[in-house]
Order: structure tokens, then sequence, then C-alpha cells
């Protein structure tokens, strides 16, 4: 998978992709300016860029995960908050989505993806350590109350993610510059088997930290939510090792003869009927997905009255089948294409939720069931993720990347917010099965979902019929007529 560069450390081993181009050959990527003087990324920059990336990601994942999944989740739970609560808490990211074509017309305003990434996501993070003073006020007197502490954090967390929405089509088309389309797969794939091996390791321990805090869980909370910060502004240190782009003059040099550019918010795309059906798969897919997906952990948690540190274990062995098969499946689709894969998985994700009606809190649930659950739940999901982004790249036109980013993540975090809200209610309707009639609900969308999938054109993969074929090596035989 790897080899070594330079010296023994981990920071010096990079994807054998990138290894296998000769040294005599220089590994450009060209940017073409006004004044048609192209810019372009030598190999060794290229190297040192993905190693910044994948090093920011690492220290990113520890921040995400204390402010996020079950440690979040049941912080809050212990605060009192309910299932409306919890939907709103994974509601917000989704939803905030929608001003990501307002961030691609303000980074094409500005003269440097790295300061403008800086300026964003510095702040966002910062924000938490308002949250600190509050646990230590609720758990060690009465000043304030655990209910102000939950609207307190949903605050936060509303404010974060808008501001980070500016960011996220700048920081996907900055990393779509950076990774070279040929390699996006195997990279990807090596980055988040970096990101999986990471939550493998720090969620449980963190979790098992937060039960055993001496004073209590929410002080244990706090206590690692001031190391999450700390990580988090930590990887904004690893940008000024990636190459930095001036977006006002990106245009990516192809067979096609430069163009002027041109800045703003753009509505080509209502033209592009391939993208079209693609925002169709991914509104209603996103849709169908986090109807249940913020849930499960509530359902373990409260439901099945599971401890958290349990809970994130089973989090930890899903990012442990994660990191293992995302090498395999970027892999894949550098030789399939990413379509093929997303439907053929996509039907594993589809009926997943079905497959937790019979989890229950008996032995063989808590140390085969569950545990299987979430190695499935995982594994497959690594592939969707993968290559939902690198389909996203492929799609995409080069000229003015920047919006149709955004405009994917806006539909995609709309109707995934909706989705999230319309579960929260759900959940509690009576009458309409609770989590487990949600479950249920969510596998017949995400089947549905894949249908629009069908559709999609993909340069470069093969067709379903030919998938067997290819997966298998099978070599049809020469008849002579």
């Amino acid at each position: 998978m790897f080899q070594e560069v330079e010296d023994e450390s981990l920071l010096k081993k990079i994807p054998l992709p990138i290894q296998e181009i000769p040294e005599d050959r220089e590994l450009t990527e060209t940017v073409i300016l006004p004044t048609n003087v192209p810019i372009k990324l030598s190999k060794p920059q290229i190297r040192t860029s993905l190693r910044a990336l994948t090093i920011e990601s690492l220290f990113a994942a520890v921040f995400y995960s204390i402010i996020g999944s079950a440690l979040l989740s049941n912080f809050l739970l212990d605060l009192g908050a309910g299932p409306l609560e919890i939907g709103l808490l994974a509601s917000i990211p989704q939803l905030v989505n929608l001003l990501q074509p307002l961030g691609a017309y303000l980074v094409e305003r500005s003269t440097s993806f790295n300061w403008y990434c800086m300026s964003i996501f510095i702040p966002a993070r910062l924000l938490w350590i308002i949250l600190v003073p509050a646990i230590w006020l609720v758990s060690s007197s009465n000043h304030i109350t655990k209910h102000q502490v939950v609207l307190l954090t949903l605050g936060i967390m509303l404010v974060a993610n808008i501001i980070e929405a500016f960011a996220r089509a700048p920081w996907m088309t900055w990393t779509a510059v950076l990774v070279p389309e040929r390699l996006r797969g195997r990279y990807f794939g090596f980055r988040n088997s970096v990101l999986s091996l990471t939550n493998l390791i720090c969620v449980p321990l963190l979790g098992l930290a937060v039960s055993a805090w001496p004073s209590g869980t929410l002080q244990g909370y706090g206590a690692i939510l001031v190391l999450g910060i700390v990580v988090g502004l930590l990887s904004q240190g690893c940008q000024f090792w990636m190459s930095d782009v001036n977006p006002q003059l990106l245009k990516v040099a192809g067979s096609e003869p430069p163009q002027p550019y041109r800045s703003g918010i753009h509505l080509r795309f209502l033209n592009d009927a391939n993208f079209l059906k693609l925002l169709i798969y991914l509104a209603i897919w996103c849709f169908a997905v986090n109807l249940s997906a913020p849930f499960f952990n509530l359902y373990m948690l409260d439901n099945l009255d599971i401890d958290v540190s349990l809970v994130t274990i089973y989090n930890g062995l899903g990012s442990g089948a994660n990191m293992l098969l995302l090498v395999f499946w970027g892999k894949l689709s550098d030789r399939i294409g990413n379509r093929p894969i997303m439907l053929l998985v996509g039907i594993l994700v589809a009926v997943t939720p079905l497959l937790w009606l019979v989890a229950g809190n008996d032995s063989i649930s808590l140390w085969i069931w569950l545990p299987f659950l979430h190695v499935l739940g995982s594994g497959t999901w690594a592939a969707i993720d993968l290559c939902t982004n690198n389909l996203m790249m492929g799609v995409a036109p080069v000229t003015n990347q920047s919006t149709y980013f955004a405009i994917a993540g806006a539909v995609a975090g709309v109707t995934g917010a909706m989705g999230i809200i319309a579960g929260s209610f759900l959940a509690a309707l009576p009458g309409a099965g609770g989590l487990l009639g949600l479950f249920v609900l969510s596998a017949v969308l995400r089947t549905a979902a894949l249908l629009p999938l069908v559709f999609v054109q993909e340069q470069g993969s093969v067709s379903l019929g030919q998938l067997w074929r290819v997966l298998f090596s099978v070599k049809q035989q020469r008849v002579p007529i």
C-alpha cells in the first residue's frame, strides 16, 4: 500500500500512486491566468499538499467526533434532551448547506483559498469555547439550568455551521485542484481510511474518558471539548503546507482553449441534464438516509438503554470497517467508476435500517448483532461517501466548479435537514411506529432513491451489463466463424 520516502516516519508515507510517477516527469495541474502565464504544481508540491491535507483531515476528524456523533448526543441526553432536540442537532449542519452557493460567490472574490478557509473555520471552531464555562456552571451550581445548556449547545451548533457553510464548497474545490483526477479514488480512499483509523482509536477512548470522569459525564465532556478545540485549531495550521491557489484566477486547462473567467453564481447547471439527474438522486437519497441515520445512536442510548462507552465501541468498530474497506473501494472506483459501486452498494445501504428491527439489549444483540450492524453500515457507507464525492468531481465541469459543488451541497443539505426534521416529528407522533417505523420508511425511500442514479452518466465507468464481467475478470472466448 505504501512506499517509504526519505525516512521511516508515518508523515513521510504517501499513497503508492504518487510514487509510481517517474522522477524525471513533472506532474502538473495547470492554472491559466488572464495573462496566459500557467502556474504549475510540481510533483513535490502535490505530494506535500496531499500529506498536509491528510494530516489536516486527521486533526479535524478528532474535533468533529467530539462535537458530533454519540459523544454530543449522550451529552444532550444527560441534560434531558429528547428526540426533537437530537433531531434538530443533526439537522442544523444539513440545513445551513443552503448557504453554500453564497460561499462559492464569496471565494471567487478572494485571492487565496488558504486564507479564505482559515478565516471561516477558525472562528467557527473557537465558538465552542462558550460551551465550556456553561458546562462547569450547570454541573457545579444552580446559576444555569440544563435546558438552557441544551439551547446554548443548539445555538452554538447553528452559528458555527452557518459560518462553516461559506467554506464547504471552496474547500472541496481546493482539494479537487490539489488531487490529480486519475488518483482521486486511491488517494481519497487512503485519506478516508486514515480518518477511520483515527475514529477507531479516539472515539472509544473519548467515550471511556467521559464515562469514567471523576466529576461526572458532564464535566468529562467539557474536558474533551477543550481538547477538541485545540486539535481543531491545529488542523488549520496544516493548510500552510498545502499549495495555495488564487480562486479569482482559477481555470483548469484542458483540451478546450482557455475561456474568459466569469465571476459570480451562475445558472449554467440548469442546462446540464446529467448534473440535474445527479441532483435528483442526491435530494431523495439524503432525505431518505437522514430520516433515520441520526436516530440509531438515540435508539441505542435511550430505547435500548446501552451505556455510552459501549456505543462508542460500536462506532469504533464501524470506523475500523470503514478504514479497511476504503482503500479497496478507492481502487475499485478507479477501475470501474463510481456510479456502478453506488448502485450495488446502495442496495445494501437501503436495507440496513430493516436489520435494526431485530436489535435488542440481550447478550446476542449486544455482542454480535449490533457490532455487525455497525460494521456493515460503515463498510458500505465508505463506498457511498467516497464515490459520491468522486462522482461529483467528475460530473461538475471545471469551469465554475465551486458553483456546482455549492448547489449540490445545498440540495443535499436542505433535503437532508428535511429528512431529519421529518424523522424527529414522526418518531414522536403517536401511531407512527416510533423509531422502528421510521427505520422501515427510510429503507423504502432509500431504495426508491437509486432509480435516478441509473440514468446518470459517468465518463470512464463501466455499464451495469459489463460490471460482473469486469469484477470477476471473465474473458469471453471467441468462436471462429
